[in-house]
């Protein structure tokens, strides 16, 4: 059943899970068991890299049609421990480092226990105007988990490798938007867990083909593994995308608004979209009266630029869930977009505008 409540519910869910690119356990194992507890498709299985991989075999259609969403997030990894033991690290994936300082950490230890800290650096009162002046670089911060010494710090299973990130709640704020960490992509994780509902009341002719894809976030690699293994005809990447609807941005420079439904992509630094799939997703949402928008281009990059040119070349393009603040633990959004997004997703599959390569 699609409603908002069950949106809202599942994006707390997962968004709530630590998954670090390289560590997405908790996301993966997560997520095939909802696939197996609900029965949702006809096989879904964990590949060696990483990747929930799914198939919903089709009716009578020859297409094979793949819908990607990343399960894992941006983060940092420890990279030393001081005597004192305050932790040295350095980031997994991309961060705008001027959103550090000062924010909570989570750690996952060695055996799955989870840590709080702090990112702290040389403390400002100690500085001089000169220092003050200047961004403080990452090999200047350290991560403060209330530990006295590096032999306290390996008692909790903490050591070079360790994986965390940012962490934030999850809160509900007005007007049907969501604030939480690691939107990028458990939103599209949520769409595609939605679309399996679905399909599960209501098959359709072609086979859909899943992957809740690994390390998006650190160059792609459980995309062009899992679209290797599947063998797509046609390749729907679904993302989170910058909303920079905000103050001091010009009108021409934002990509996507909130509030506007689904963000369909032109093209991006990594991808120019198939004008075919993306015909058939605009001429059914029309068809639906479904809100959707343009990405503008040539923002950001996705999956889809991996998947495309697997095997002989697969026909690509990207659908994406407008989010302000990106790659932070305070990323906002509309449910109403996500529902939008997964209406768009299933009538691009059931194809009542008939419209065919």
């Amino acid at each position: 059943m699609l409603d908002i409540e069950s949106v809202k519910k599942l994006q707390k869910d997962l968004s709530s899970l630590l998954g670090v690119s390289g560590h997405e356990e908790d996301v993966r194992n997560f997520i095939l068991k909802e696939i197996e507890s609900k029965k949702l498709v006809d096989k879904a299985w964990i590949d060696p890299l990483g990747n929930v991989l799914a198939i919903k075999e089709g009716k009578v259609g020859d297409n094979r049609i793949l819908l990607d969403a990343h399960i894992d997030e941006i983060g940092f990894m420890i990279s030393h421990i001081e005597k004192k033991g305050f932790l040295r690290f350095v980031p997994i994936g991309g961060w705008d480092k001027r959103i550090l300082l000062g924010q909570t950490v989570v750690l996952k230890s060695g055996v799955g226990q989870l840590y709080n800290g702090i990112i702290g650096s040389k403390p400002p009162h100690l500085t001089t105007l000169e220092e003050r002046k200047k961004q403080v670089d990452i090999p200047e911060m350290y991560i403060d988990i209330g530990a006295t010494s590096k032999e306290e710090v390996l008692s909790f299973n903490i050591t070079i490798g360790t994986m965390g990130t940012l962490f934030s709640p999850f809160v509900e704020f007005p007007n049907g938007m969501v604030r939480g960490k690691a939107f990028d992509d458990r939103t599209g994780c949520n769409v595609l867990l939605h679309i399996m509902m679905l399909l599960k009341e209501t098959p359709v002719n072609d086979t859909v083909l899943f992957n809740f894809a690994a390390q998006e976030e650190v160059g792609g690699y459980g995309a062009t593994a899992g679209a290797y293994k599947l063998k797509p005809t046609i390749a729907i990447a679904i993302e989170n995308t910058t909303a920079a609807d905000v103050p001091g941005i010009r009108e021409s420079q934002i990509p996507a608004h909130i509030g506007r439904g689904p963000a369909i992509t032109v093209a991006d630094r990594s991808l120019i979209s198939n004008p075919k799939v993306n015909e058939r997703l605009i001429k059914n949402a029309e068809l639906e009266n479904i809100k959707y928008q343009y990405k503008k281009p040539k923002y950001g990059g996705t999956d889809a630029s991996k998947i495309q040119i697997t095997r002989s070349g697969v026909p690509s393009t990207v659908v994406s869930v407008p989010c302000r603040y990106i790659h932070s633990p305070t990323s906002l959004l509309k449910l109403e977009d996500i529902y939008d997004t997964i209406h768009l997703i299933d009538v691009f599959l059931r194809n009542p505008a008939n419209t065919n390569f």
